[in-house]
């Protein structure tokens, strides 16, 4: 297709659309989980494809087949003991809801390093109730906690802003997930914080794992008058929703000089020990009581992931529409790279699952936010790129391209 025959693509994302020759994933996978407007202008990046089509999650899995493990894990001993305290005080941070992620974090640093870690909670907007389960059981394998319950009016203000600006449920519960764990590290001078997996196993740039965090462009309080929450800018939230700034400060990154007076090092454990989502999920079932849904999650094949909030489904729902790719695509790019599919194995799975509507919690999700159903379909519609979706005969929405070659322009 001639440029000037091209259609009109969204959020920055590549016109033409391509997959992985290794695994399901396509060219308009953003790299990262940041506020974007339903404009062409966004200037959105994607994940990068080299030559011979292979995306950089995959060359990402090729590199750590070639890790030297060991040598990682001596790295991760010395860094610990630089942080270990002797007092009884918390030497490091965890941050998490207790899902297998966070429980094996602090289950592993705590009793096989002899760390002593304080787990932080940014409460699911909506528990699921066997994710508050998890939580519970996570804790009482022996860990201490501060959940911090933000201002619940404004919550649900911003997750309704989030939908109806940017389609994207989670925009503004992720940021204040991201600024929490910093804000408490610093109160409890605490200067080592862990997250879990390298942002780089999914395509995101290869994160540093020894950077300050006043190096890191998420936690910078400057500049409040560019900054936007759910699509809209602080000053509109303050004057047209009667926000005060008090209201919107557990989603704010701390202040530049806290972080300076703090010293506090991000590092991500999935540097230092080789990150296998299922092995992890075993590890989490059993040490500390972590169990998988009792039903398989809707939009894809599996259980065990991103499990205790209601409004997760949805966003997954929102990221099919906006990029042509649906939780099924995720997970199962995750699964090949893993080899435990294979890349048919894989397509097959996303053809059956990618794009679900996820309506098991869909009413109450709705009635949380006050939004009326037929809106929220509305704006899937207004979300939709030209470049990836188009109407068949009957009148259905239909992928032009996907990974079967089956699209509508396929």
């Amino acid at each position: 297709m001639s440029k000037k025959n091209q259609l009109e693509a969204y959020y920055g994302l590549p016109n033409e659309v391509t997959f992985c020759t290794k695994c399901v994933m396509s060219n308009q996978r953003p790299t990262s989980a940041v506020e974007f407007k339903h404009t062409k202008e966004s200037k959105k990046t994607t994940m990068n494809f080299d030559d011979d089509g292979i995306c950089d999650a995959c060359k990402t899995a090729e590199i750590k087949d070639n890790i030297d493990w060991g040598m990682r894990e001596e790295e991760l001993v010395k860094l610990l003991d630089k942080h270990r305290k002797n007092d009884g005080s918390y030497d490091c941070l965890v941050p998490g809801s207790g899902g297998k992620d966070s429980a094996y974090q602090a289950h592993v640093l705590k009793y096989k390093y002899n760390m002593n870690p304080l787990t932080v909670t940014w409460p699911p907007i909506l528990y699921t109730d066997y994710g508050l389960k998890n939580w519970k059981n996570w804790l009482d394998a022996g860990f201490d906690n501060i959940s911090f319950y933000r201002n619940g009016k404004v919550m649900k203000l911003l997750t309704r802003l989030s939908i109806e600006n940017l389609l994207h449920p989670f925009q503004t519960f992720i940021l204040g997930q991201k600024n929490l764990a910093p804000k408490i590290a610093a109160q409890h001078g605490i200067n080592l914080v862990f997250y879990g997996e390298n942002e780089a196993e999914y395509g995101n740039p290869i994160a540093d794992n020894t950077s300050s965090l006043r190096d890191k462009s998420f936690f910078s309080f400057e500049n409040l008058d560019e900054v936007f929450l759910a699509g809209v800018s602080i000053k509109e939230l303050m004057d047209k929703y009667d926000v005060r700034l008090s209201d919107l400060m557990s989603f704010l990154p701390p202040k530049i000089e806290d972080l300076e007076k703090a010293n506090i090092e991000v590092h991500y454990l999935g540097y230092y020990l080789k990150w296998t989502p299922q092995e992890v999920y075993y590890y989490a079932v059993e040490n500390t009581g972590f169990k998988a849904r009792p039903h398989r999650t809707q939009g894809t094949f599996s259980k065990y992931s991103g499990i205790d909030d209601k409004i997760d489904d949805l966003h997954f729902y929102t990221t099919f529409i906006k990029f042509g790719i649906g939780r099924a695509t995720y997970d199962a790019a995750q699964e090949i790279r893993n080899r435990h599919l294979t890349r048919e194995e894989g397509q097959a799975l996303v053809r059956r699952f990618d794009g679900e509507f996820p309506d098991r919690y869909f009413d109450d999700i709705m009635k949380y936010i006050e939004m009326e159903p037929e809106y929220f379909h509305e704006l899937c519609n207004k979300f939709r790129s030209p470049h990836l979706w188009g109407k068949d005969k009957g009148g259905e929405w239909k992928l032009r391209h996907n990974v079967s070659k089956t699209g509508l322009d396929d």
